[in-house]
């Protein structure tokens, strides 16, 4: 392979100069945790917080990832290990542009968490871990996927079929079974504006 396969490389613009065009520092804020925790619904009111300030932000999760860039994913973990990794790669592409990017994804184990964190970079990924049992999420059953899994339709299924790990080294842990809906979005806000700044 040629060592000039990037040749332009050298001339773009730095990370730092779309950063302060748009006048905001870009993070990866990655939220994991089981289906139903409140990932989805924090990603997206924090989206909407962030964006009434001003912020050049965007929500990455299953239903624009799964139905276009990872289509023809299974949730095997060979392919659940893929998903993640373009994830990521998506990811660090959007930091560069100056992106805050708000990423809601099970990322089930210590594995799939470094690789993220190692791909994006440490010093632009916030890790959140949106903490509820198996049992609460269960009664939530927000998109009816654990109705679903009782009946054997869902393979793999994190939580029953498929394990989750909890993280034990999350920069900010969420617990949505001790808090609402708005004291978690504020606990969230505080935490990543100071981060976000320049």
């Amino acid at each position: 392979m040629s060592d000039n396969l990037y040749p332009i490389s050298d001339r773009l613009l730095k990370q730092s100069d779309r950063e302060s065009l748009v006048g905001q520092s870009a993070k990866v804020i990655w939220m994991c945790g089981l289906s139903g925790s409140g990932k989805s619904t924090l990603a997206t009111a924090l989206e909407k917080k962030l964006f009434s300030q001003k912020r050049l932000v965007y929500v990455l999760d299953g239903d624009n990832i799964r139905t276009g860039l990872n289509s023809g994913l299974s949730f095997s973990d060979e392919d659940r290990r893929e998903n993640i990794r373009r994830i990521a790669e998506v990811s660090k592409l959007f930091v560069d542009a100056g992106v805050i990017s708000i990423n809601s994804f099970i990322t089930p184990n210590a594995d799939l968490r470094k690789m993220a964190r190692e791909t994006i970079g440490k010093e632009n990924l916030i890790e959140v871990y949106v903490k509820a049992s198996f049992e609460t999420c269960m009664k939530r059953d927000v998109k009816g996927l654990y109705a679903k899994a009782d009946k054997g339709l869902v393979p793999l299924f994190t939580g029953k079929d498929s394990g989750f790990e909890e993280p034990p080294d999350s920069d900010l842990v969420i617990d949505t079974e001790a808090q609402s809906v708005e004291e978690s979005l504020e606990l969230l806000f505080q935490f990543v504006s100071p981060l976000i700044e320049i």
